[in-house]
């Protein structure tokens, strides 16, 4: 199986969420030490905000572009074909205030593409997928200076990254029940509850790499991609 690990945190050091990824990561290996992990930094390498340019590339035919037009899609080209070759997309971020911190939102931006990953079709309601997107899980991996963001919590209104990512799954192949969070709280607290929760979804993060790993048969894909391979 594949991994497809998106860092979005601006910290190389003493990243909170890069610890998560860490721990899941590394549980997963631990069980599944033959399955490959790819890694997009988008926290350190930001992708390119959406132009002009991008807009006119993206709806120009791909056998009616120029060298200049494949060019400014490189970028997203290469995220796309990342994300169709993985089954388990695992999104490491810090909350910014109160969502997701723009490098992330300009992943998703750049991975959710007209005639790439859907395609417009005006006779329904929702839009049709590429089937090359399909069958995948999300696990999200999220710390936050804050706390309380669950539903019933005191912050449960001010919570959008969840929300946010849960909308987008869908046009990353993943259906709805099969998103998983993991969250870190009060980290500018500093005190004993920042401490319980680090510790908390650390432990967590790891119990959910267990439970997926132990779980997963390669992707209908992936299977075929080995039956061609051998």
């Amino acid at each position: 199986m594949n991994l497809l690990l998106i860092n979005a945190s601006p910290r190389r050091e003493r990243s909170l969420s890069r610890q998560l990824a860490t721990a899941f990561v590394s549980q997963w290996l631990a069980l599944r030490p033959h399955d490959a992990v790819w890694e997009r930094d988008v926290g350190i390498n930001h992708p390119p905000l959406l132009t002009e340019a991008w807009i006119a590339a993206c709806f120009t035919p791909e056998d009616q572009r120029t060298a200049a037009q494949s060019d400014v899609l490189a970028y997203s080209d290469a995220a796309i074909d990342e994300l169709a070759r993985s089954d388990i997309v695992v999104i490491a971020t810090p909350r910014y205030n109160y969502g997701m911190p723009a490098a992330l939102k300009a992943w998703f931006d750049q991975v959710i593409r007209i005639n790439r990953t859907f395609s417009f079709d005006r006779t329904e309601t929702t839009w049709p997928l590429s089937p090359l997107l399909s069958g995948k899980k999300l696990v999200l991996l999220s710390a936050s200076g804050e706390f309380a963001f669950r539903p019933g919590g005191l912050r449960e209104r001010w919570e959008h990254l969840e929300p946010h990512v849960r909308t987008c799954a869908r046009y990353l192949g993943v259906s709805a029940n099969d998103v998983h969070h993991v969250a870190i709280e009060y980290q500018e607290f500093g005190d004993e509850r920042h401490r319980a929760s680090l510790q908390g979804a650390i432990s967590a993060a790891k119990a959910l790499a267990s439970a997926l790993a132990t779980a997963q048969s390669p992707h209908p894909r992936s299977q075929q991609e080995n039956s061609n391979a051998s």
